[in-house]
């Protein structure tokens, strides 16, 4: 028998390193080649790797939430014949090998406990519930605030709820596999009033530590200017119902976002400062006569920014598709690299959470970006007359290095003028 060491390999576009999200194996298995190995991120793409060779693993290096350097080692199997590194001593002891954690386990509870009325009070009217989670001792749990803030107002204690996510992450639904097993329930509202003394520690990893050194990094180095401007969207709002309502079978459901998009590829020629890209290294501002669309997506491990390229090719029915595809890539976490890079603007939209008014963060390198707020029946003065008009507020941000504050006002006015007048939308 032998031994194989594999090591990380260069992932492109020059990364040193990337991130273990999350092992579909553990030392001991039996691992056939091509089998799923391990999920790594890299910038803001998750990539997983496959084993090179059939064989039996007997080290990891790393666990979720490390880094791991290109060309180190990650994983050593014992394999037939020589390998491709020589003899080694056993392994060192389990506890200086990373693994990765046990597969969920079931909930073992006693019979169902009354509702608690307090964390405190619920630990000590219900049966003993014995929890078997899905981490080694002492690890914090990893959910996120939505479910942190659900579990702390049912008295749960988020270190006895076994996590099913991707590395191990608390959802929602194994906190309704919890409350099913050991019978806890939402106290009565004068729990409310307890105390909550609770302090959770959350490692920022992953997809969430790609984010945060991202918006650090565009706040750090762009000098951010934002403008709002009030826009009209009684007439589009009419010709997109009109248009969802008499489409064929074939065809993608219409939102803002085609027309928006279909606005900016319009009026952008006229301004290539604002489709652009700052190397503020080199001092250089790459102008772009394509316009490639960054679609900022929510997904569950946090914001993503698939790319959509060369929109100003599309009609408002090839950029709804478009914008639906590039949407699943992302939330699938399966987007590859060109899929999330070379946007030169992008448009981010919150839908009906979309507020009165927003100040979104550019997207480095970019310099500008587009964010709709929600589209909201509101009284306004029309001809002198009181009227009920569908109105809208578009945020937006541009990188003052690049883009003055006069040039940024009259871009919006004439994005704002074509959807004013739908019309103009589709006029050459």
């Amino acid at each position: 028998m032998g031994r194989f060491v594999f090591k990380l390999p260069d992932l492109g576009e020059g990364t040193a390193e990337a991130e273990i999200v999350a092992w579909h194996v553990k030392v001991g298995d039996v691992v056939a080649e091509d089998a799923p190995l391990v999920d790594m991120l890299t910038d803001k793409a998750t990539v997983e790797m496959t084993s090179p060779v059939a064989g039996k693993l007997i080290e990891l290096n790393g666990a979720p939430g490390e880094m791991a350097p290109v060309g180190g080692p990650i994983a050593v199997f014992e394999v037939e014949g020589a390998g491709n590194a020589a003899a080694a001593p056993a392994p060192a002891p389990a506890a200086a090998t990373p693994a990765p954690a046990p597969a969920p386990q079931a909930v073992e509870a006693a019979e169902a406990a009354p509702p608690p009325s307090a964390p405190e009070a619920a630990a000590s009217h219900r049966t003993a519930v014995r929890i078997l989670p899905n981490r080694a001792e002492g690890e914090k749990p990893l959910a996120s605030p939505a479910v942190r803030r659900r579990a702390e107002d049912m008295g749960i204690k988020l270190g006895h709820v076994a996590g099913t996510g991707p590395a191990g992450r608390i959802t929602h639904e194994d906190l309704d596999a919890f409350i099913a097993g050991a019978g806890a329930r939402p106290g009565p509202a004068g729990s409310m009033l307890a105390k909550r003394t609770a302090v959770e520690e959350v490692k920022v990893i992953g997809m969430r530590r790609a984010i945060a050194r991202q918006m650090q990094e565009s706040k750090r180095r762009i000098p951010h200017f934002a403008y709002v401007e009030e826009i009209d969207m009684t007439e589009l709002e009419e010709l997109r119902v009109h248009l969802n309502a008499t489409k064929r079978a074939d065809q993608p459901k219409l939102t803002l976002l085609p027309f928006l998009m279909r606005a900016l590829v319009r009026v952008l020629p006229a301004y290539p400062q604002i489709n652009a890209r700052f190397d503020d290294e080199a001092g250089v501002v790459h102008r772009h006569a394509g316009v490639h669309m960054g679609i900022a997506t929510q997904t569950s491990n946090g914001l993503v920014v698939p790319v959509v390229k060369h929109a100003e090719t599309l009609d408002v029915w090839a950029a709804a598709a478009e914008v639906a595809r590039v949407a699943e890539i992302a939330r699938s976490g399966k987007g590859s690299k060109d899929d999330l890079s070379g946007s030169t603007i992008t448009i981010t939209s919150l839908g009906p959470l979309g507020g009165v008014v927003t100040t979104p963060v550019i997207n480095h390198p970019e310099v500008a970006i587009i964010g709709p707020n929600k589209i909201v029946d509101r009284p306004v003065v029309r001809h002198g007359q009181i009227a009920v008009r569908k109105m809208m507020n578009l945020s937006s941000s541009f990188d003052h290095r690049v883009v003055d504050g006069y040039d940024a006002a009259e871009f919006i006015q004439r994005v704002k003028a074509m959807l004013e007048h739908p019309a103009t939308l589709f006029m050459d």
